[in-house]
């Protein structure tokens, strides 16, 4: 059910979007109990001035090779279970993709189930 957003540089390699994707996939899959195929994601690139932050935030410093990702999922999942999430991805993303841990800015936003419709004007989970 999580619906995925990747924000990042116009400046990043064109297909680290996609690489980034991959990687939160799976560790939804692993982590947050998210079923296969369950897999929607937008990623978004922007100019330099379109992603917008300070140089360092509650003692991060952050660079140029920041990257947002928002995932809207099902509410519901205990904090150790986010913390899991935030801490893989995190990890997956600097020893795959060379990304500093300190540039992965990660929001989850939860919703209750009948917020989502897949298709057909439908509301599969109420």
């Amino acid at each position: 059910m999580p619906l995925v957003r990747i924000d990042l540089s116009n400046d990043s390699p064109e297909t680290l979007g996609g690489a980034i994707g991959d990687l939160i996939y799976q560790a939804m899959r692993d982590t947050l109990n998210v079923p296969a195929d369950d897999k929607f994601q937008i990623i978004a690139r922007h100019d330099a001035s379109e992603l917008v932050r300070p140089a360092s935030y509650l003692g991060i410093e952050y660079s140029a090779g920041f990257v947002v990702i928002q995932i809207t999922l099902n509410q519901g999942r205990s904090v150790d279970l986010k913390k899991a999430f935030y801490r893989r991805v995190a990890d997956d993303l600097h020893s795959q993709l060379g990304i500093r841990r300190e540039d992965v800015f990660i929001n989850l936003v939860e919703v209750v189930k009948e917020n989502w419709s897949f298709g057909n004007g439908e509301m599969q989970y109420a």
